[in-house]
């Protein structure tokens, strides 16, 4: 069969319909935007010999390095070994940090083969320093190479990108540690109920988001992993990020479904979560197809390369500041917040807890440190400003006279509410966020208004329409029932606020009187500021 070719590494039988080639036999497009279409669509997917060679196209395209080893390279060095059949025990190079080479479907021989190329990389690539995805990434390039050489310029080729603003495979632990941070921060962001269910369970959250890379490159069937290569090869880094959402999107509803993520939940040794979800991802064949998980990894909306990238730089950033840029014992997100000693008159430590897995991975690394409290500091506004004004990000807790719990992740320093003079100046960034821990846990993301023109059509209160017969309000004006000066007032929407366009991305605002988090509004009467307040700062380093 004319795939032998692209084949002679392929054991047949275990590829199942894959190894009856049918649908077209050649791609005429070169425009990439008409190439992410048919990578999505799997428009080769169906003919082995059609997606080796969109395989070589698109690798051959990548930029990289003057110097990058070829196909010629491998064959010197190889040299007369390259008749000899490769054996099994040569190790990996530490770099791989364990991690086997999955078999997938490649014969017996081949998986030795892929050894080989291995360290042949390691000799030519002396600045790789962690690089778990190799062992995966070869593999699956050995089923569509025509011989080690071959395989070996494309793995080549992949590590060797120079593209500004573009990654391929993470290749330093710093790399692959701010990766890993990174998918916590969209896990977060974009799975939250997911999200909320690995933190019930699992003890430390961190330690399971650090296999997500292997979730696509190693835990996923063949059938499902070659589908995220063709998008990857196109699209890049991020189509692995959107693929783990989405797995980890399956695996909460299969916990739910199996009535496993309702009620209260016990939480469990780490490496109990990690297999579990290990064991639901190499099954997933059975109750999710291709097809479905890339439909659901590109429907989540608003998540960009940009975001990505810019995620990636600050918590590389933060571990640097940490000094953590080499493999060392990964820190529970728990220790920074030492049950033994943590104490609050608000909160318990494991309210904490929950809320230390709400906030951005790069703070998650650092010991929180109390700023003001209403029990020692009192009940003014100006003392509050004075005691957090220097501090970045903060943590706001407060606890009502009726006993309700809330508070807000305010990511500025409230120096910049000075901006304004006197008067009402908004500021922050999209990270912040606002959440309620009592009567019930919530957390309440950040929303852009997207026509803020259309806001000053809303009274405030108080105002009357001109036009309304006398006595009577605006149908459309913003109507509050009178409550207790310091009583914290009911969710508003920012609309209420009649911000102007420059506002729209603001989160936080403050004066002599009031403070405004997202749509909560504080205000202080004659006695001075009622709910207790408690900030922590994430400390820089």
């Amino acid at each position: 069969m004319a795939e032998e070719d692209y084949g002679s590494f392929v054991d047949w039988t275990q590829m199942g319909d894959l190894a009856n080639s049918s649908g077209p036999t050649n791609v005429d497009s070169k425009d990439l935007k008409e190439f992410k279409q048919m990578a999505r669509q799997g428009y080769w997917a169906k003919n082995h010999k059609l997606r080796a060679q969109v395989y070589q196209q698109l690798i051959k395209a990548i930029p990289c390095r003057t110097v990058t080893p070829d196909a010629e390279v491998y064959r010197d060095l190889i040299g007369d070994a390259a008749n000899k059949k490769p054996s099994t025990h040569i190790p990996l190079p530490d770099f791989v940090d364990g991690n086997p080479v999955p078999r997938y479907c490649l014969k017996t021989d081949a998986v030795a083969s892929a050894h080989r190329i291995i360290n042949c990389v390691a000799g030519q690539f002396p600045d790789i320093s962690h690089c778990p995805a190799l062992p995966a990434v070869t593999s699956l390039l050995l089923h569509f190479s025509a011989d080690e050489a071959q395989c070996f310029e494309q793995v080549s080729r992949i590590l060797a990108c120079n593209e500004p603003g573009k990654r391929l495979l993470d290749q330093t632990f710093l790399g692959y540690e701010s990766s890993c941070m990174t998918f916590g921060d969209l896990a977060n962001k974009y799975c939250a109920p997911a999200h909320k269910l690995i933190v019930a369970t699992a003890k430390d959250v961190l330690e399971v988001y650090s296999d997500w890379q292997r979730w696509v490159l190693g835990d996923l069937p063949f059938s499902h992993v070659v589908r995220v290569l063709d998008v990857y090869l196109v699209e890049g880094y991020k189509v692995l990020f959107r693929v783990a959402i989405a797995l980890l999107k399956f695996y909460r509803k299969h916990k739910v479904g199996g009535h496993s993520g309702q009620g209260n939940q016990q939480q469990l040794d780490s490496g109990k979560i990690r297999a579990d979800i290990q064991a639901f991802i190499k099954g997933i064949a059975s109750t999710v197809t291709p097809d479905k998980l890339l439909e659901k990894s590109f429907s989540i909306r608003l998540f960009s390369r940009k975001e990505i990238t810019l995620l990636q730089l600050t918590n590389e950033k933060s571990l640097q500041q940490k000094g953590i840029t080499v493999k060392q014992k990964r820190r529970n997100v728990q220790l920074a917040l030492n049950p033994e000693t943590f104490s609050s008159e608000i909160v318990s430590a494991k309210e904490m807890h929950d809320i230390w897995s709400w906030i951005p991975e790069r703070f998650a690394l650092c010991q929180p440190e109390l700023l003001f409290t209403t029990s020692t500091h009192g009940c003014s506004l100006n003392r509050f400003y004075s005691h957090c004004e220097g501090h970045e990000p903060t943590l706001l807790l407060i606890r009502t006279t009726a006993g309700d719990v809330c508070g807000a992740f305010l990511s500025s320093d409230w120096e910049e509410r000075k901006r304004g003079g006197n008067k009402l100046s908004f500021f922050g960034t999209g990270e912040c966020f606002v959440f309620r821990l009592k009567p019930e846990m919530e957390r309440y993301e950040w929303v852009v208004i997207r026509h803020p023109e259309l806001a000053s059509s809303i009274k405030t209160e108080g105002q009357e329409d001109t036009a309304s017969p006398e006595g009577q309000k605006a149908e459309n004006s913003l109507q509050q029932p009178d409550k207790p000066a310091g009583e914290l007032s009911p969710f508003l929407s920012a609309r209420h606020f009649n911000l102007n366009s420059k506002n729209t991305s603001m989160f936080m605002a403050g004066n002599f009187d009031s403070i405004i988090v997202g749509e909560w509004i504080m205000r202080v009467g004659r006695r001075g500021w009622n709910p207790q307040c408690v900030i922590y700062p994430r400390l820089q380093g």
